[in-house]
């Protein structure tokens, strides 16, 4: 008898537990489904990719200068960003218990949950308003602004999954402390690293709110970081609200780029936190 109801006991909770899976991936599912139906004509087209934006009712329209611009624009923000929170996630995995460490991982948890528009106002206030221009530099600090704590916090994590005898034994050869965390865990933690920057690579790339306030946007091809850039969200976000189909079509078609072009980085993250954490076994075990 208790055997049974054990065993209905485990039917119940599994049943339970595929209830929840499908109803946490209905509405990406859903949201995948709707944004490929609307626009894969658009992406298949070679126009596409290959052409600029046009006024409405003229074809051949593309979103090259969008494309470009998210790549400038992340890798600008990646340049400002990713090396100084590999730095303070390095720090705060070597000081743990130091005071500013704490101060330092609390303003990092804060930054994370802050929305994104806010971070926007503020890049808007700092490096727009004074100049009286939009740019790409701008848009770019917003976005670093962004990753900056996604590196720092994954930095910290993936150091401190590094076994602790890797650490002693480069002290115990003399090594500095310094030379420890860079040459040894650094490099022990490298796949966690990677994921870090490639988290916040993904997370750069769909934001659109910052660069509302600071890159603003341009139908032009652009290269100088100091005149406005156009962005694969801010066309989603421009051509969505227009009343013209074609345009309409563009916006899908760039919302199905970015949700794949994010979707690789975040496989590519995938790869590497496995990695790590096949790493980190080896070295407890």
């Amino acid at each position: 008898m208790r055997r049974q109801r054990r065993l209905a006991r485990d039917l119940w909770f599994r049943f339970l537990i595929y209830v929840a899976a499908v109803v946490a991936l209905l509405p990406l599912s859903l949201v995948l489904a709707y944004t490929i139906s609307n626009g894969w004509r658009a992406a298949m087209q070679p126009d596409f990719y290959l052409h600029f934006e046009r006024p409405e009712g003229i074809p051949g329209a593309g979103v090259q200068h969008a494309i470009v611009g998210t790549l400038e624009l992340v890798g600008m923000a990646s340049l400002l960003a990713i090396p100084v929170g590999i730095v303070v996630g390095t720090h705060l995995a070597e000081y743990r218990q130091h005071r500013w460490a704490t101060w330092v991982r609390l303003a990092g948890d804060v930054l994370v949950g802050t929305p994104s528009i806010a971070i926007g106002l503020f890049a808007y206030a700092l490096l727009v308003a004074p100049f009286h221009h939009f740019s790409a530099l701008s848009g770019a600090g917003a976005l670093a602004v962004l990753m900056l704590p996604v590196v720092m916090r994954t930095t910290e994590g993936a150091l401190l999954l590094v076994p602790v005898g890797l650490r002693e034994a480069g002290l115990a050869l003399g090594l500095p402390r310094w030379r420890v965390a860079l040459q040894l865990m650094l490099r022990a933690a490298a796949p966690g690293v990677v994921t870090g920057a490639l988290l916040a690579v993904a997370r750069a790339a769909g934001e659109t709110a910052p660069l509302l306030f600071t890159s603003f946007g341009n139908r032009r091809l652009v290269f100088n970081p100091a005149e406005p850039m156009q962005a694969l969200p801010l066309t989603v976000f421009h051509n969505a609200l227009t009343p013209y189909k074609d345009l309409e079509d563009q916006a899908w078609g760039a919302a199905l780029l970015l949700v794949v072009l994010v979707l690789i980085v975040n496989l590519a993250s995938r790869f590497a936190l496995r990695r790590q954490l096949a790493l980190a076994g080896r070295g407890t075990s």
